[in-house]
């Protein structure tokens, strides 16, 4: 009893531990925001401010059209998830359920893909956007996202797990193959969309080298874009710090909104080994 106990003390100290080692940098960020700039270059670095300066917080969004850039990022990923869930549906659908000549080969082929660089793919998908005229629009970044590779392979093993009997129980009954999917297949996996979504938009959100590439307008920049010039313009290549670590902090607060909505259905992706019944 004594050993167990003992153990136990020992894992629950060790995930303390993991998850302050993890969260550190945000914390950190977090105090440098409502430091002096003396007190963020001091050495050694004081743990917390002596006076904390709320005030930058405000100074920061004044200085850019923040509020602009996270509209911007967060309008672009949420359609471009809305499509992903939708196309990832289909094709997972599709691999699971359906029987047609060479399944197992092009699904193969689709994975390939995967194991491309996302870099190598930048010089011919700038060319197709320009051919479209999509170069520096809302369009280009979303057509340009609107699949995921990692969310077909994701939701197909989520359909995988389901029984087949449900399947052709559900076909016996009349249903068609969009029924199933909609009405079988998407709620007994809900926790695995959500897990996509979720994954989908943090990358979305925080896309930067791609966005750069093909948005030039500051009236449509991401928040990495809106963030890197504040850097470069107001935040004087870091000099300014506190006001820097500010505009970091709200910028990712949407991010830390939707996960801890989502968490509980984030976990249960994690923890799901099938759909049993």
């Amino acid at each position: 009893m004594k050993e167990n106990k003992f153990k136990n003390s020992v894992r629950y100290l060790s995930i303390i531990l993991l998850s302050f080692i993890m969260a550190f940098p945000f914390i950190w960020m977090v105090l440098s925001s409502i430091k002096t700039k003396e007190e963020v270059w001091q050495f050694p670095p004081s743990f917390w401010p002596a006076v904390p300066q709320f005030h930058t917080f405000l100074d920061a969004w004044q200085a850019a059209p923040f509020g602009l850039y996270m509209f911007n990022s967060t309008f672009t990923a949420l359609i471009i998830v809305f499509i992903q869930i939708i196309n990832s549906a289909l094709m997972a659908y599709a691999f699971a359920v359906l029987k047609f000549k060479a399944k197992n080969l092009v699904f193969a082929l689709i994975m390939a893909t995967y194991m491309l660089p996302a870099a190598a793919t930048y010089v011919p998908s700038y060319i197709i956007l320009s051919h479209l005229d999509m170069i520096d629009s809302y369009r280009g970044i979303v057509i340009s996202n609107m699949v995921s590779v990692f969310g077909i392979f994701l939701i197909r093993q989520a359909f995988m797990q389901i029984r087949k009997e449900m399947v052709e129980a559900a076909q016996i009954d009349g249903a068609g193959h969009l029924r199933i999917l909609v009405e079988i297949m998407m709620p007994l996996c809900k926790s695995s969309f959500i897990t996509l979504g979720l994954i989908s938009f943090v990358g979305n959100y925080n896309n930067y080298l791609w966005p750069s590439l093909i948005i030039k307008s500051p009236k449509l920049y991401m928040v990495t874009q809106g963030l890197r010039q504040f850097f470069i313009q107001g935040g004087a290549y870091g000099i300014k710090w506190p006001q820097v670590m500010a505009a970091s902090t709200f910028t990712v607060l949407p991010l830390i909104i939707i996960f801890f909505v989502c968490q509980k259905w984030f976990m249960k992706s994690i923890g799901d080994t099938g759909v049993k019944g």
